[in-house]
């Protein structure tokens, strides 16, 4: 991974990701990245001229070592000083927000990992399979004293975590009522969700071949403007499926799809939601104020996933000046609903809707542009955008009070996109100037812990922002106390799941996908990696099992689909996919509005 522009670390700064295109315009194309002298990742370097092949390096930029060496000299964004820097230890606390800066609405932190850059989930047709843009290019974005701790036998390596559970939509279940998933050959078709069934006009389980999976149920998508709509989650609770598409939520049984409760619709487009779920099984969705150019995503319902009951609502406030609710993002933490703005966050009480506390600006011009939430609280500020200090920084937050645990600066140039897992933390970062990209695990109390040192196309599919940064929404990432599970970028033939060790950065092992097809990591489970085995035109998917642990990490499969739904797992724009008690669910998260024919929204697939 790279470091950061040629300058000396800015205040404890991190440093920069892979080389990547500028974020603040659709992904072009991925251009051929210049191939590594001796390898991915060097030790730190002085700084140096732009990076030409991908130079591993913490701090700045670093120039690229010679052939012989086995790890070219990325530029690395965690610059870190020597001396602890003002960014180092706990800060005074900074609200997430995107200032105005550079960071500020970007359209397209769309696919973070150092995949090729596509756009699936962006508005319009989400092309299958997002990658990133900065391809090829990591870059290490520790400065000095934090690559001093990284640097092991002459080479710095660069950890980063897998994509956590919530961040990569995985809905998360208790045990169905029987454990088992079990379904009539002719899987119900409650279609809109306003009927119980009737005569199925699809049976995809007629013609079913020995040892695939039957398809327990299917749901048909509700009508959509010709522009496409956004079905932004799933969440999967121990007896409902539900959805959100377009303006309704949508809940099925999970073992035979019949309605659980009635459809809701609201009156505008739901524009943004919780990618977690309660512990007992809560949610908040929002939806537009209106239908105009100046409507806004500010009305908050919370929902109770078993029932549908709507519980409090409350209208989101503009911040001050430039800091508005054109485009929010939530997530929870515990019982703490975290809203952000484009330049601030508001933390309410998931329970009573009560406001708890805000997230403003703070410290160096830092204005809190993105949070990201789960087992634990981060966001992450845009600081001094227009000064010669300019920088992003992470902090950890008590969801409960707001207060700062911890910051770490990243160094000038590097913009923070994603957060692969959020326990343990594992950020991707990019330095659109070095078209480059970094990926680094932190250590629970603050710092940074490793960085990804090594060379390569990693391609989680990660949705497309237009306003605001989404730091968690990724699919095919996974991680767990020591290791971080990343995809490879397919070139000729399948690719790997590659595990990374979070205390190293260095690869532990790495699997073959078993078919032609790309394999994305989906959760870790009973001590194995549950994995999805993308379609081929011809050939259904397939959930696999990958132990973790030992010597032989052979996938063994689950679920092999049937070929009669080929068509419609290839044919989702894009998509969120969920394990749970042996049912694997697969939904679109983006609806094309065809009228021509009947778009389906989301598929149940067991035993």
């Amino acid at each position: 991974m790279t470091q950061p522009p040629d300058q000396p670390p800015q205040q404890g700064g991190f440093g920069a990701p892979q080389q990547q295109p500028p974020q603040d315009q659709p992904p072009q194309p991925p251009q051929a990245p210049q191939a590594p002298q001796g390898g991915g990742f060097g030790a730190p370097q002085m700084p140096a001229q732009p990076p030409q092949a991908p130079q591993p390096g913490y701090g700045h930029p670093q120039q690229q070592p010679p052939q012989s060496g086995p790890y070219a000299q990325p530029a690395g964004p965690y610059g870190a000083p020597a001396a602890p820097g003002p960014y180092g230890g706990p800060q005074q606390p900074g609200p997430y927000g995107q200032p105005s800066g550079p960071y500020g609405q970007q359209p397209g932190y769309g696919y973070p990992p150092p995949p090729g850059a596509q756009f699936p989930g962006a508005p319009g047709a989400p092309a299958p399979g997002s990658r990133n843009p900065f391809k090829g290019k990591p870059a290490l974005v520790v400065g000095a004293a934090v690559a001093a701790l990284l640097v092991i036998g002459g080479a710095v390596f660069a950890v980063t975590g897998g994509g956590d559970d919530e961040g990569k939509k995985k809905p998360v279940a208790g045990p169905s009522d029987d454990g088992k998933a079990t379904a009539s050959e002719s899987p119900v078709n409650p279609g809109d969700g306003s009927g119980d069934g009737g005569e199925d006009p699809e049976d995809f389980n007629a013609g079913r071949k020995a040892g695939e999976a039957k398809v327990l149920w299917y749901k048909e998508a509700p009508d959509a403007p010709a522009s496409g709509a956004d079905a932004p989650a799933m969440w999967i609770t121990s007896k409902t499926a539900v959805k959100a598409a377009y303006k309704e939520i949508v809940a099925y049984n999970v073992g035979d799809g019949r309605p659980t409760w009635d459809t809701l619709t609201f009156p505008q487009k739901i524009c943004a939601v919780t990618p977690q779920k309660t512990a007992d099984d809560k949610v908040v969705v929002a939806y537009m104020s209106g239908t105009s150019e100046r409507a806004k995503c500010n009305e908050l319902q919370q929902i109770d996933l078993n029932t549908g009951a709507k519980g409090w609502k409350a209208v989101v406030e503009d911040g001050e000046l430039f800091d508005s609710v054109l485009s929010i993002q939530m997530s929870l933490t515990g019982n703490t609903l975290m809203v952000g703005r484009s330049q601030s966050g508001t933390a309410y009480d998931v329970r009573t809707g009560k406001k708890l506390w805000d997230k403003k600006r703070y410290g160096d011009a830092c204005f809190p542009t993105a949070f990201a939430g789960g087992t634990k609280l981060f966001s992450v500020a845009s600081c001094d955008a227009t000064g010669a200090n300019e920088h992003d920084e992470v902090q950890e937050l008590d969801p409960a009070t707001g207060k700062v645990k911890w910051t770490q600066a990243f160094e000038k140039g590097w913009t923070v996109e994603r957060a692969y897992s959020v326990d343990p933390l594992v950020v991707y970062s990019t330095n659109k100037d070095k078209n480059v990209w970094n990926i680094a695990a932190f250590k629970p109390g603050g710092g940074f812990r490793s960085q990804v040192a090594f060379d390569e196309d990693f391609a989680p599919e990660c949705g497309w922002a237009i306003l605001q940064r989404n730091l968690s929404g990724c699919v095919g990432t996974a991680a767990d106390a020591n290791t971080l599970y990343l995809p490879t970028q397919a070139t000729t033939g399948p690719n790997e799941i590659v595990a990374i060790d979070l205390a190293t950065g260095k690869e532990k092992w790495r699997v073959k996908s078993p078919a032609d097809e790309s394999m994305l990591p989906v959760r870790l489970e009973g001590g194995n990696l549950v994995a999805y085995v993308e379609p081929s035109y011809d050939a259904a998917g397939r959930v696999v099992s990958i132990p973790v642990a030992g010597s032989t990490h052979t996938p063994t499969t689950l679920l092999q689909m049937p070929e009669s739904t080929v068509g419609i797992e290839n044919g989702f724009y894009s998509k969120d996919v969920a394990w749970v008690d042996g049912r694997f669910y697969l939904s679109s998260t983006r609806l094309t509005g065809n009228d021509d024919t009947k778009e389906k929204l989301m598929l149940a697939y067991g035993k």
